[in-house]
């Protein structure tokens, strides 16, 4: 299998519990870190598929790293190499494809609850399990492309993911490990206390620790199934 090819755009946001599932299932991958000073490859060739992780900035934001992102989102899908975004990559998804990216009703940061659609393809995705609880940090959204099926949403977010064909768009970040987490967890800037204070939707650190094994041991079975679903067509094709 070709390796898959994974777009960081900071140093701290890095492929945790995604990179961990393609090592145990012997996937070959390479990362490149755009803050570490690595620089997008101008094409996709020599890559299976596409990986593109989260950030704190916004998909709106004039930095040609995100502009090189979605024209690698964009030749991938193309030719039919599955792509996933991770929250910023998911949002980077929904504006290559021409759809935009514009503040939430509210901002989602911690464990939030995810309403399936009832569209085959959700379960395809997401299994038939109850309605996963997500660890969420996200003050912007996307809107659906066309093509594309919704997937999930929560009171805060319309679409929380979507998918076209073997691509899939998610608003979340369904990648987080413990240590990834925890990290996070500690994070106390004035603006992120402020929302706290604003919005039931953003939990505090300690409510984001708060039954941690439980909901993540949760989220990384549905991340199994998910990464799975994404490489079908590559390792089907292998």
């Amino acid at each position: 299998m070709p390796p898959i090819l994974i777009l960081q755009h900071l140093s701290s946001d890095g492929p945790a519990y995604l990179g961990t599932w393609l090592r145990r299932n012997g996937v070959p991958y390479v990362v490149l870190d755009t803050e570490a000073g690595d620089e997008f490859p101008q094409h996709i060739e020599g890559y299976g598929a596409l990986a593109v992780m989260g950030g704190e900035m916004s998909a709106n934001d004039r930095l040609p790293s995100l502009r090189r992102a979605e024209a690698l989102i964009l030749e991938a899908m193309a030719q039919g190499r599955p792509v996933i975004g991770h929250c910023l990559g998911g949002q980077l998804m929904a504006r290559a494809l021409g759809v935009p990216v514009v503040a939430s009703i509210a901002p989602e940061v911690g464990w939030q609850a995810l309403t399936l659609s009832e569209h085959g393809a959700a379960r395809d995705w997401f299994g038939d399990a109850e309605p996963p609880h997500v660890f969420q940090w996200h003050e912007e959204a996307f809107d659906l492309p066309a093509d594309a099926v919704p997937l999930a949403s929560s009171d805060a977010c319309a679409y929380q993911a979507f998918a076209i064909g073997p691509h899939l768009a998610m608003q979340f970040h369904v990648e987080v490990d413990e240590e990834k987490l925890r990290r996070w967890a500690t994070l106390d800037s004035t603006h992120y206390l402020g929302l706290q204070q604003r919005f039931g939707t953003v939990q505090s650190g300690r409510a984001m620790c708060e039954s941690l094994d439980q909901r993540l041991s949760a989220q990384q079975a549905l991340a199994d199934r998910i990464y799975a679903r994404w490489l079908r067509s590559v390792v089907s094709c292998a």
